[in-house]
């Protein structure tokens, strides 16, 4: 089992940036692929990106491309989601997983989120 707790998410300002970390525990995730999603109020949950075990592959949905960086670090067993230039329509909770299949897969490990406010 792996347990996973993100933080980081808060209030902040359109344009401005927020960095979210997830802190797992139980088992290394050295082996796993990381993964974050997130779900908007009143929307359906959705991918955001993903990172190889080994940092090698990193993948973006195209509503983040160019403004959202994941990074991981093995040996303190956290993976990082740098976002910049944030929207309105960011506002979400933002949920970190760690699996063995793909990077979008959903059949993974699952935190319990972090909330993150955009405002105008």
């Amino acid at each position: 089992q792996v347990q996973l707790v993100e933080s980081g998410g808060g209030l902040v300002q359109a344009g401005g940036s927020l960095r979210v970390s997830c802190v797992a525990s139980g088992r290394s995730i050295s082996t796993y692929a990381m993964g974050w999603f997130r779900q908007a109020p009143g929307k359906e949950r959705e991918f955001v990106g993903g990172i190889t075990w080994n940092g090698v592959r990193i993948i973006y949905a195209d509503s983040v491309k160019g403004r959202f960086t994941i990074s991981r670090d093995n040996a303190k067993n956290t993976v990082y989601l740098q976002m910049d230039s944030l929207k309105p329509k960011d506002t979400a909770v933002y949920y970190c997983t760690a699996g063995t299949g793909g990077l979008k897969d959903e059949n993974a490990f699952w935190g319990q989120g972090t909330k993150v406010t955009v405002s105008t």
